[in-house]
């Protein structure tokens, strides 16, 4: 049997820093981790192939070459992912899909021949099953949660590893909130189920010995859901791993506020070579939060947690909303001063949205507040839902938040206040790539020279390079993610 996983094209979003990897000569962010996982759950004897649109166009010989074709998407590759399956019915080719799109989505979708929803660890050796016994059935799909312990290691020989921007691994699932906006609860529940240790080390060496160095995303939704494991286990196995090799990695994730209330894993997050943390902030008025369920972020001082977890050398990405029911109409000028204050660079503001599952889904459904289409991307100026405060005025709001969020004057002011106080406590191993060397001279050619925020660029440049010379590159990079982020908001709003 011949097999062709083909992961659609991501759309020009927040995410994607498609204008950023330019500077960096790579073709994507990150690597399609599901579906190399799905590949390594494929028979041994099976011929396989990847397709990541992100990285190579994809090519009708590749089609007619495969016997049946694999594809997961997010839901915001949702016009590829059609695209695709059309593309392969015409050939005649079977097509199994699954991944969050499918799972939320399927019944939308016609000419695909199987889906397998939800874990595909849990779905899929039932679909092969009765594939091999050509009995095969439409819809394959368990609710069951999966250990993970007995998840395979993704089959890294199917891509080029250096294409991708960042490695990730994903160590953990579930999340043991609930707030009423999100989905992950829907679909890998609030108990937080982990892999061995030895599977992460083991996952580290795969990467590790393919040749990469450089950024590794750890994917959890929430990578601290269970802190007596990651304090005495995977941390301490994980600081050791990286002496031993020369500290190759740094290493990026998500996690929820209340890591700031624990100085033991900070620490051990620093030490182990996490250099960046994704928080889902959401909003600074406490009224909305109640709303959404957000209860840990609420009743503390969200500034100064923000700033512990920099103190202690991980720099804060964070995650924002407007349009909640209980956001004042002071919310946009209240969002824009706790961002330029707390020194979050990288704020990926967007609209309320309510996917699929989710609570928030739910109880606007009753109450008539849905509209027929989600983008699944929050920051395109789009949403599914009818805001109290009106739609007219929450689009005009968000604009003003993104303008002076990104325009060149406040967000290199940001970038400036950000690095003046970050003390990163790790330090990888250095070893610069001609990539390197050619990203610093096309931010030279593109931001310096012809760049509308050249004189700001230049600023940044000759301050961090004196004042601040061990962050330099850390400047250049978040001058370079400014640029894809206006570019970004420019198309949207």
């Amino acid at each position: 049997m011949k097999a062709l996983l083909i992961y659609p094209c991501y759309p020009d979003t927040f995410w994607s820093f498609k204008h950023a990897l330019w500077f960096v000569s790579k073709k994507a962010a990150f690597p399609p981790l599901g579906l190399l996982t799905v590949a390594s759950m494929l028979p041994d004897d099976w011929e396989k192939k990847v397709v990541d649109m992100n990285v190579s166009r994809l090519k009708d010989k590749q089609i007619e070459w495969a016997d049946i074709v694999f594809i997961s998407a997010m839901i915001v590759q949702r016009d590829s992912a059609r695209e695709v399956i059309e593309r392969c019915k015409k050939k005649g080719v079977k097509v199994v899909a699954g991944g969050p799109l499918f799972s939320a989505e399927h019944e939308d979708f016609d000419g695909v021949d199987h889906f397998v929803l939800y874990e595909a660890e849990a779905s899929l050796p039932r679909f092969l099953h009765d594939l091999e016994n050509n009995q095969a059935a439409s819809i394959y799909s368990s609710r069951r949660f999966h250990d993970l312990e007995r998840t395979p290691m993704p089959q890294w020989d199917l891509i080029n590893l250096n294409k991708y921007n960042s490695m990730n691994i994903q160590y953990s699932r579930g999340c043991p909130y609930h707030c009423e906006f999100c989905d992950i609860p829907e679909l890998f529940g609030r108990k937080v189920r982990t892999k061995s240790t030895e599977q992460v080390i083991a996952e580290l060496d795969a990467v590790h010995s393919r040749g990469y160095q450089g950024n590794v995303f750890f994917v959890d939704d929430n990578f601290i859901g269970n802190r007596r494991k990651l304090k005495r286990e995977i941390l301490p196995a994980i600081i050791e791993w990286q002496k031993e090799k020369a500290r190759p990695f740094e290493f990026l994730t998500e996690a929820s506020i209340d890591l700031s209330d624990d100085d033991e894993l900070l620490h051990l997050m620093a030490s182990a070579g996490f250099t960046m943390v994704f928080i889902g902030i959401e909003s600074p008025n406490e009224e909305s939060l109640a709303e959404c369920g957000k209860n840990h972020n609420i009743k503390r001082d969200l500034m100064a947690s923000v700033k512990k977890i920099q103190e202690a050398g991980l720099q804060v990405t964070g995650g924002f909303i407007v349009g909640f029911d209980h956001d004042p109409p002071s919310i946009f000028d209240r969002m824009v001063s706790f961002i330029q204050n707390s020194g979050i660079v990288t704020a990926m503001v967007g609209l309320l949205e309510a996917p699929k599952g989710t609570k928030l889904y739910q109880r606007l459904k009753q109450e008539g507040r849905l509209t027929s289409f989600f983008s699944g991307d929050n920051t395109n100026c789009s949403t599914n839902i009818i805001p109290k405060m009106g739609l007219a005025n929450l689009i005009s709001g968000y604009k003003e938040i993104i303008s002076k969020l990104y325009s060149p004057g406040p967000y290199y002011k940001r970038v400036k206040e950000f690095l003046k106080g970050f003390k990163p406590k790790f330090r990888k191993s250095i070893n610069l790539r001609p990539y390197h060397i050619g990203a610093l001279i096309k931010s030279i050619i593109r931001l310096g020279l012809l760049g509308k925020e050249r004189l700001h660029y230049w600023k940044l440049f000759f301050w961090a390079a004196f004042r601040r010379p061990s962050l330099f590159p850390m400047a250049i990079t978040l001058a370079i993610y400014g640029r894809h982020f206006r570019i970004v908001f420019k198309k949207s709003i």
